[in-house]
């Protein structure tokens, strides 16, 4: 039989940021505790910062019967050993008279087929659910009163009801009954007589249970403050992510700041409104206002006080970011200050780390075409502001603040753009390019040379990120970084630095950064190439070869052609036409002559694969290997002429799809 099943678990609010971190597995968790028990149903799951809600609207009221064959020893042991039959039925629960033999692979056992019975969900449930909080994991846990449990924070009320049937149980030193809590405004206990009247009670009394409706609620009445005021509210979907695990009944209100706080960077008010408040910042005409929207979780119809103490609380955030923005443009952008703060063991001060960074900037700037002056004055003042006020109270405005207080200075746009962006992947001038590539290559140098590079899964320090930042933001502002000499020519600045190591390390992420077929990747590394332009130009046209219909058909033949010369010492070529006998070498070497007037690399990959027929025919009438060894070597001469212009681009024999 099939009835509907409730289950909320009430608890004191749940943090927000712990909750969404486990919400993709609070449903595999239970679904995995139903199949453990053999109950197994569709469920829905429901959440609120005072509840966790499983809704199965068909249930089985108890486990299906059951049936366990038991094997025990072969019938030729047991005839001569009556102990191992006596140790077989005292094993199954039964006499001597009821053990039965039976046949499996050609031999028959010792064997009893035993009847289990399915037990009522109603037994099972207290345990299924104590397992199944049990296994949430918060991070964090306490404990609370005299409750020998752990949870999140504190279980104030368990709801269970098996259609009118309220399962009582004690969990978490709490006993199951059949009411649950409204809104806290409301605070009288809703009691049930049937479970499905949960989800239309808890609606009257100030619940949304539904997070896709508290989502959709706090959305259309944005949408309509908006329309209302002319205004545009920019969304932040991790934050209204956060406010939909907070609130039960959210309500969007428009809330108003003093509008001498403008004066401050924008992204200082809207980080401070964001992780203090949980505001949404409201903009118009593209530029940010002095007001701001707050979701209020209460359940009342005057929402005025509720306002202006959001104002209020805003308002002294405010001054104090204003304190610290005022201070900190007296003060200025200096970086001795950086001397006392430890970057690294073994690798010293983050003053040592610019001074590593401004060798690489100057290196990049003098071999890649870079402002070399704005590029040291960028490096020089690019952490600078981590010893502002206001970075040391938002961590994240880490750059963004280096970049307003360099404009306050009157530096050059150029070096305070770079500042601002060397915390990214993207770079919208050269100086900023610079700088990133430089901070990042340090960081990789750095740590590789006091052995704290990634292992496994294992990343701490972000090394991966910073080797994809330096190839994404070199290639997309055509910086042709050559990185086995860059390396090279930087590795005397790092004691005991591998440098095929990092060189490996940063060519490994190319697999990562391409979505193509890796052998792709692989064989333009194989010859040599290390140039990144050149190495992304090389992957795109090779991988638009690789991924035609018809590259089956040239793989067969050009892998041919590196086959033939595997073992030739290609810095030997030399090609005598004298010496051609067959009109399929001369036709294919004079054809291939006119590869030496092809400049454009795509069309000279396009030249090559277009010698294909000629190529061909050359195998399916000429013999390599002769016995004359002069016409032998002249042959492989010609073959290997092809095969060089082909490592040019990549090594072909390296493809397999």
């Amino acid at each position: 039989m099939l009835k509907p099943l409730l289950i909320e678990i009430g608890v004191e609010e749940l943090p927000a940021i712990p909750l969404l971190k486990e919400l993709p597995n609070i449903e595999k968790k239970w679904l995995f505790i139903l199949e453990e028990y053999n109950l197994k149903t569709d469920f829905d799951f429901f959440y609120t910062p005072r509840r966790l809600t499983l809704w199965h609207r068909e249930f089985p009221t108890k486990q299906p019967d059951n049936t366990q064959e038991i094997w025990g020893a072969p019938k030729t042991i047991a005839e001569k050993n009556p102990k191992a039959i006596e140790g077989f039925a005292k094993k199954v629960g039964i006499s001597i008279n009821e053990i039965e033999y039976k046949t499996k692979n050609n031999q028959e056992f010792l064997y009893y087929k035993k009847e289990i019975k399915g037990k009522n969900a109603k037994e099972l449930l207290p345990e299924m659910i104590e397992k199944w909080l049990k296994s949430l994991n918060f991070g964090k846990t306490m404990k609370w009163g005299r409750c020998k449990n752990e949870f999140i924070r504190p279980v104030r009320w368990i709801l269970c009801m098996l259609e009118n049937e309220a399962i009582t149980f004690n969990s978490f030193c709490v006993t199951s009954s059949n009411f649950t809590m409204p809104h806290r405004i409301v605070k009288k206990p809703i009691f049930f007589d049937f479970a499905g009247e949960y989800f239309c009670k808890l609606d009257k009394n100030g619940v949304i249970l539904y997070p896709d409706e508290r989502k959709k609620k706090i959305l259309e009445e944005i949408k309509k403050i908006e329309k209302e005021n002319n205004l545009k509210v920019r969304i932040d979907e991790d934050l209204l992510n956060e406010i939909i695990a907070i609130t039960e009944y959210p309500t969007a209100l428009l809330g108003n700041f003093d509008e001498e706080f403008l004066i401050l960077p924008p992204e200082v008010i809207i980080t401070s409104m964001k992780e203090h408040q949980r505001y949404f910042p409201v903009f118009k005409d593209g530029k940010l206002t002095n007001k701001f929207i707050v979701v209020s979780n209460a359940f009342t119809d005057d929402f005025s006080k509720i306002i202006k103490g959001n104002e209020r609380v805003l308002k002294a955030r405010l001054n104090d970011a204003l304190f610290f923005y005022e201070n900190d443009l007296k003060n200025g952008l200096k970086i001795e200050g950086l001397k006392n703060i430890v970057y690294m063991d073994k690798l010293g001060s983050l003053y040592d780390k610019v001074k590593r960074e401004e060798k690489i900037i100057e290196y990049l700037a003098k071999n890649y075409k870079g402002d070399l002056e704005k590029a040291k004055k960028a490096v020089n003042l690019a952490k600078a502001d981590l010893l502002s006020e206001m970075v040391y109270e938002f961590t994240e405005l880490q750059g963004i603040m280096g970049y307003y207080y360099a404009l306050k200075e009157g530096i050059d746009k150029e070096i305070a753009v770079a500042i601002k962006e060397q915390y990214g992947d993207y770079a919208s001038n050269k100086t900023s390019a610079l700088l990133n590539i430089a901070k990042n290559l340090d960081t990789i140098l750095g740590l590789f040379s006091i052995d704290k590079k990634p292992k496994g899964n294992k990343d701490p320090f972000g090394l991966r990120r910073a080797a994809n930042h330096i190839l994404k933001i070199s290639i997309e502002n055509s910086i042709p970084i050559d990185i086995k000499k860059t390396v090279k020519d930087l590795k005397e600045n790092y004691r005991n630095l591998d440098e095929n190591e990092v060189i490996d390390f940063i060519f490994e992420r190319l697999y990562k950064f391409y979505d193509v077929n890796p052998t792709v990747i692989r064989a333009v590394l194989a010859t040599g190439e290390s140039n990144l332009i050149q190495i992304d130009k090389k992957i795109k046209l090779l991988n638009n070869i690789v991924t035609s219909r018809d590259f089956n058909d040239l793989s067969i033949t050009f892998k041919r052609v590196a086959n033939i010369v595997k073992d030739f010492d290609i810095n030997s070529i030399k090609v005598d036409e004298n010496l051609f006998e067959k009109k399929e070498e001369k036709e294919l070497w004079r054809e291939f002559q006119k590869v030496k007037e092809i400049k454009d690399m795509e069309k000279k990959l396009d030249f090559l694969i277009s010698l294909k027929p000629l190529i061909d025919k050359f195998f399916d009438n000429v013999l390599v290997n002769v016995d004359d060894e002069k016409i032998k070597f002249n042959r492989k001469s010609l073959i290997a002429s092809i095969y060089k212009e082909f490592l040019d681009i990549a090594d072909i024999k390296e493809i397999t799809i």
